[in-house]
C-alpha cells in the first residue's frame, strides 16, 4: 500500500468524528493514534521478551530500563501485556486500559503522547462513545515495519499534516518541504564530500535541523547517506515549535533508534535548545514571511549584549521577517576548520526577500555583508514556483560552508533552476510542479563541476523548435543553426565574485542658495564657512565596489551637476544579490515593419470575411 492510499485510509476516521468534531481537529485524534499504532506494530514482534525481562529485572530489585531497550531492540519499550488489538477484547473498560497501555511506555515514548494532549482526546471521545470505534479503526490497520517501512512511514504523517493544514486554513508560511526540495539539498551537501561517500568507510557525522517539522530533512539525509555508504553514521539533532509536529519528528526518531534527546521542543530564536553545540551539517526550511515579534525582546538583547559572541551578531532584519534569524542561528552552529580539518555546510529554503531586501546600513544588507565578506556562500539555487503545498512564490536553496573548495574561494555560484520542472499529475494545495530525478542530477552535476552553463535552443527559419534544449557548459561546441534559422542562449549557471554584489552608497549633495542663487555658506561652530547642502536635491548613488567612488562620481555624477560634492560621512556599503537580473536575457522586439505588415494581413482577412457574410 502506497504512502498516499494508505493515509486516506487513516483519513476515513474522519467519517467517524464528523459531527462531534470540526474538521480543523480531526488531526487532535487522527495523528496520536497513528503513532500509537506505529509503536504498537513496532513493538509487538519483541513484546513476549520484554514483559518476561521486566518481571525478571523488577523481581531482583534491579533497573529494567537497559535491559528492556536490549530486548526491545529499539529505544522504546512498553511493559504493558496490552495491545491495540487487546484493547478491544473490554469495550467497558477500554478507557481505562488505554490509559494504562500509554503509561505503561518508556518516558520517551510517553512524552510524545504528552505533547498531542491525548489525555484530553481521549476523554472527549469516550463522552462522544467513539472511543471504542475509533480504537477498532486503528487497530486494523497493518501498520508492522516490514509492510510499512520508516521512509513510507514519513509520508504518511507528511501526507496528513499537510491535509489538516490545508483544512485549517494555515498561513503561506506554514509549509512543508517537498521531497524532491529535501534531495536536493541532500545532494548538495554532500556532494563534495568524498570522505564521507565513500563506500566501506566509517564515519559518524553530525546534521541539525532548527525547524525540524515533522523530520523530513533529517530523515532523507540519512537515507541518503546510507545508500552510498552503509558503514556511515548520521547522528540527528532538531528543535521544533509545534507541538504536533515535535511529537511526530520525535516519534520517527524514537523509532529509528535515534537519540530522542537530540530533538527539543521550543522556539529556537529565543531558547537555543542545543546551545554551545557545532554540527557537520545543517538543513532548514524556516516559515518565510512570518513575523517574529514575539521573540523579539529575547533577540535584541541577544544582539545587543553578546553581538558576535552571539547568534544574531551581523545584525537584525525586519521584524515582518524572520527567516534571516535562522540564517544566522546556523552560521552560529558551523563547526571550526582546524588545520584543514572540520568546518560545516549547511542548506536553508529562503524566499526572495533576503537576496535584496533593506539598503546599504539595514539588517538585511549587513547579513548579506558578513557572509559575502567571510566567503561563507558556494551557491544560491533558484527553485520553480509552486513547488510548496501551500505557497506559489519563488524560493531559493542557500548552501553555506566555511570549508569551501579552493576553486570556490572567493566566488559565488548562481544556478537558475526555475525552469527545471514537470506538472504534477495532481495538484497538493498550491503545489503543482515537482522536479524529477533527472532535473534533481542536472542541478547536482552543475554545481558539484563548479561551471557556468546555459540553455540553448534553436528554431528553424520557420520558427519551430529542433529538437530538445541543450545545456551548454564551458568550453562545449554551440549546436549549428538552419539557414535562416536562430539560437536562443538562456544562462542557467553562472559565476561571480564576492565583491561584484557589494556597491558602496554614496550621498550626493547641492549646495542651498539664496534668493539672489548664491551658495549659502555655515555661519557657525564646524560648518562656518562650508557650503551648506539642500535637503531637496540630495540624492544617492549606488557605487560598484570594484570601481573607484572618485572616478565614478567625476562620469557619472558632475557632467549633469557641477556643483555637487559627495557627503563620505554618510557613505555605507551595502550587499544585495539581484538574483533574477543575472539571467535576464534580452530579445530585441519585431521590427515595426513586421508588425505592420502583419496588422495588414489580418485587416485584409477580417475585410474578407465582412464580405463573404455580406453575400
Amino acid at each position: 500500500m502506497n504512502h498516499q492510499a494508505l493515509s486516506s485510509f487513516i483519513w476515513s476516521v474522519a467519517d467517524l468524528l464528523r459531527g462531534d468534531y470540526k474538521q480543523s481537529e480531526y488531526g487532535r485524534v487522527i495523528l496520536p493514534f497513528t503513532v500509537l499504532r506505529r509503536l504498537d506494530c513496532v513493538l509487538e514482534a519483541s513484546k513476549p521478551d520484554v514483559l518476561k525481562e521486566f518481571d525478571a529485572k523488577t523481581k531482583a530489585g534491579l533497573n529494567p530500563e537497559p535491559f528492556l531497550r536490549r530486548k526491545a531492540g529499539t529505544s522504546f519499550y512498553n511493559t504493558s501485556p496490552l495491545d491495540l488489538v487487546k484493547l478491544l477484547g473490554d469495550q467497558d473498560h477500554i478507557r481505562q486500559n488505554l490509559y494504562a497501555y500509554v503509561q505503561a511506555f518508556s518516558p520517551e515514548a510517553r512524552d510524545i503522547f504528552e505533547r498531542f494532549d491525548f489525555h484530553t482526546q481521549v476523554e472527549r471521545l469516550a463522552k462522544a462513545n467513539l472511543l471504542y470505534l475509533v480504537t477498532e479503526k486503528f487497530a486494523n490497520i497493518d501498520l508492522h515495519p516490514e509492510v510499512v517501512d520508516n521512509a513510507s512511514m514519513g509520508l504518511v504523517f507528511e501526507e496528513l499534516i499537510r491535509k489538516f493544514a490545508e483544512i485549517s486554513n494555515e498561513t503561506a508560511g506554514e509549509h512543508f518541504t517537498p521531497r524532491e526540495v529535501i534531495r536536493l539539498m541532500v545532494n548538495l551537501l554532500f556532494i563534495e564530500d568524498d570522505d564521507v561517500l565513500a563506500a566501506g568507510r566509517d564515519v559518524v557525522r553530525t546534521i541539525y535541523d532548527p525547524t525540524a517539522g515533522t523530520g523530513g530533512m533529517l530523515s532523507i539525509a540519512d537515507e541518503f547517506l546510507r545508500e552510498h555508504n552503509p558503514r556511515a553514521r548520521l547522528t540527528m539533532f532538531g528543535q521544533e515549535l509545534n507541538d504536533e509536529s515535535y511529537a511526530i519528528c520525535k516519534a520517527d526518531m524514537v523509532i529509528k533508534g535515534q537519540p530522542v534527546e537530540n530533538i527539543v521542543a521550543g522556539n529556537t530564536l529565543s531558547e537555543d535548545g542545543h546551545a554551545g553545540r557545532k554540527f557537520d551539517y545543517m538543513l532548514s526550511n524556516p516559515p518565510f514571511g512570518v513575523e517574529w515579534k514575539k521573540v523579539e525582546k529575547a533577540v535584541r538583547l541577544e544582539h545587543e549584549q553578546k553581538g558576535f559572541d552571539g547568534r544574531f551578531g551581523p545584525g537584525l532584519p525586519r521584524v515582518s521577517d524572520g527567516s534571516m534569524l535562522f540564517l544566522m542561528h546556523l552560521l552560529s552552529k558551523m563547526a571550526p576548520v582546524v588545520n584543514g580539518e572540520g568546518g560545516s555546510r549547511f542548506g536553508i529554503v529562503l524566499n526572495g526577500s533576503p537576496l535584496f531586501t533593506g539598503g546599504a546600513g539595514s539588517g538585511e544588507s549587513e547579513i548579506r555583508r558578513y557572509v559575502l565578506e567571510n566567503d561563507l556562500v558556494e551557491a544560491i539555487i533558484g527553485l520553480p514556483t509552486d513547488m510548496f503545498y501551500n505557497t506559489g512564490i519563488a524560493t531559493y536553496v542557500w548552501i553555506l560552508s566555511n570549508k569551501k573548495p579552493a576553486a570556490r574561494k572567493g566566488r559565488l555560484q548562481l544556478i537558475d533552476a526555475s525552469s527545471y520542472w514537470q506538472k504534477m499529475r495532481k495538484s497538493l494545495g498550491s503545489k503543482r510542479k515537482e522536479m524529477s530525478t533527472d532535473h534533481i542530477d542536472t542541478v547536482t552535476r552543475l554545481f558539484g563541476g563548479f561551471v557556468e552553463a546555459e540553455l540553448v535552443t534553436v528554431w528553424d527559419a520557420a520558427g519551430t523548435v529542433q529538437g530538445e534544449p541543450q545545456l551548454i557548459s564551458n568550453g562545449d561546441k554551440l549546436p549549428s543553426v538552419p539557414e535562416g534559422g536562430k539560437i536562443k542562449r538562456q544562462p542557467i549557471s553562472r559565476i561571480f565574485k564576492n565583491e561584484d554584489f557589494g556597491y558602496t552608497t554614496i550621498t550626493v549633495e547641492r549646495p542651498l542658495r539664496d534668493e539672489a542663487g548664491n551658495a549659502v555658506l555655515g555661519v557657525k561652530g564646524k560648518q562656518k564657512g562650508k557650503l551648506q547642502p539642500d535637503s531637496n536635491l540630495r540624492d544617492t548613488e549606488n557605487v560598484p565596489l570594484n570601481e573607484d567612488v572618485q572616478v565614478y562620481f567625476e562620469r557619472e555624477v558632475l557632467p549633469h551637476a557641477p556643483d555637487a560634492w559627495i557627503d563620505t560621512e554618510k557613505s555605507k556599503v551595502g550587499y544585495e544579490i539581484p538574483f533574477n537580473r543575472h539571467f535576464y536575457v534580452f530579445e530585441p522586439p519585431r521590427s515595426l515593419h513586421a508588425i505592420d505588415e502583419e496588422l495588414k494581413a489580418v485587416s485584409a482577412n477580417i475585410m474578407k470575411m465582412l464580405e463573404e457574410l455580406a453575400e
